[in-house]
């Protein structure tokens, strides 16, 4: 078997009386598009700063391809390109210099460095805009450049997250398109987002976080399964009451008449909206319209992380720990002492 993308065992952090991740244990693919979803608070964040050396965990190990983001922090590192949520970029630099000083981070020499730059901003859609300011830029502007600065090394793993926050339909759909272009070319792709339509769009697999831990990883579609999917059958001569339904068996949770329309709830609803309509039309009900609504992963999402325990409020993955964390950012290489 390949050595997976990101490793992590017994993963913990807290902060004071805080807990962000709590024994965390994931295992991601190499080459595979994976979404990270979870309620703020979740820890999500605490968990990708993990990953790339800004927060040093109190126990457990993590490891990106194999290496150990503490005690192999450069390769492990370099291994990386991130996308984060907020705009920390320099401001006042041209955008093409920028990223060439990202890729200088990394060991590229001058002319390779200008050149990776060159490259980066043509993924994106930005070379024409290559000698602009970083605060000249619109907002989309500014969310493809933190795109291009994190792709600037190549990376074999890319994460981002809440990449398309803030920015418009457009623009999200092409940077979708970007995004599976790279995964489809081989690069590793971990995404955190609220928009769960692109969780169900783009990812193979998601794990749903909540307080710290992962508490279900699988595929979107079997995530899927899991709920209910609602039948709706529009009758031309509708009963007062709702008939019986053998279809569908163990499968049906509940069945009743809206109006003129019999809604029927049950798992794998397309499964057993076919049974449902032979069982009807044997028993001389006319149609007049059929849908079958499936569960979204967003209500499988709500199930899974709405289960009473509350949440840990934005502390877990915006606590600044008082001296405990050093004011860096994703853009500033660490020292082996400064981890």
């Amino acid at each position: 078997m390949s050595t997976p993308a990101i490793e992590v065992r017994d993963l913990r952090k807290s902060y004071d009386d805080v807990i962000a991740l709590d024994d965390l244990n994931l295992h991601i693919p190499a080459g595979s598009f994976f979404g990270l979803l979870g309620p703020n608070g979740a820890g999500k964040t605490t968990f990708i700063e993990t990953l790339v050396g800004l927060v040093r965990a109190d126990a457990g190990s993590a490891a990106v391809f194999g290496h150990d983001v503490e005690t192999e922090y450069r390769a492990a590192r370099d291994a990386v390109g991130l996308a984060p949520q907020e705009f920390n970029v320099d401001r006042f630099f041209p955008i093409h210099e920028v990223l060439a000083h990202k890729a200088g981070y990394h060991g590229y020499g001058r002319e390779k460095a200008r050149e990776r730059a060159t490259q980066a901003l043509e993924q994106v859609g930005l070379l024409q805009k290559r000698d602009q300011r970083f605060s000249a830029l619109s907002g989309g502007m500014k969310r493809r450049v933190v795109l291009a600065r994190a792709l600037v090394t190549d990376p074999d793993l890319l994460i981002l997250d809440e990449p398309t926050a803030g920015v418009d339909v457009q623009l999200r759909r092409e940077l979708w398109d970007t995004v599976t272009a790279l995964n489809e070319s081989g690069t590793t792709i971990l995404l955190t987002t609220h928009y769960i339509e692109e969780a169900e769009r783009l990812c193979d697999e998601v794990a749903i976080m909540n307080r710290g831990r992962v508490v279900e990883t699988a595929t979107p579609e079997a995530l899927m399964r899991r709920g209910t999917d609602r039948i709706t059958v529009t009758l031309r001569d509708p009963p007062a009451t709702a008939p019986a339904v053998e279809a569908g068996g163990d499968r049906v949770r509940s069945v009743k008449m809206d109006d003129d329309r019999l809604v029927v709830v049950a798992t794998e609803g397309g499964l057993v909206a076919p049974d449902l309509v032979r069982e009807l039309d044997r028993r001389g009900f006319e149609f007049v319209d059929l849908d079958v609504s499936r569960t979204s992963l967003e209500e499988v999402f709500v199930e899974l992380t709405d289960s009473g325990n509350g949440d840990l409020g934005d502390d877990a993955d915006t606590a600044t720990d008082s001296g405990r964390r050093e004011p860096r950012t994703a853009e500033t290489p660490a020292t082996d002492g400064g981890r």
